[in-house]
């Protein structure tokens, strides 16, 4: 997994370059600029409502007795999809994007959830503490 994580940290950026000096020859650097900042402040702004609305679904699931298990891995794709909508470039914010919109996200919710149970059936689920 490790070789994947550092695989994603080598290449990614190189592909978030090229698109954005793609972008760039395409309108323009300042408009290309320009969309990069205006796409992050969009994404804050968005990732910040839907992690208010994640936390108000928690915390009524908690209130009326329930585990908020949907609620918590819900957070977890918004705080992923938000972080990937602050970090510059186009296919990040296409990618964190996708991720905050309600209408994804339970994709995604499914996704994290048969690789948690794969993880947990297989014996290779660990909790450590620090």
């Amino acid at each position: 997994m490790y070789k994947w994580i550092l695989a994603a940290f080598l290449i990614v950026p190189v592909i978030e370059l090229w698109g954005i000096l793609q972008m760039g020859e395409w309108i323009g650097g300042w408009n290309t600029f320009f969309i990069i900042l205006a796409m992050s402040a969009l994404g804050a702004y968005f990732a910040r409502s839907e992690g208010r609305k994640v936390w108000l679904e928690a915390q009524r699931q908690l209130q009326s007795g329930q585990m908020p298990g949907r609620a918590i891995v819900d957070g977890i794709i918004v705080l992923f999809g938000g972080l990937l909508l602050l970090t510059p470039g186009f296919f990040s914010d296409i990618l964190g994007l996708v991720l905050l919109l309600p209408i994804t996200r339970p994709i995604f919710r499914h996704m994290v959830l048969q690789w948690l149970e794969k993880r947990m059936r297989n014996g290779n689920f660990t909790i450590r503490r620090f």
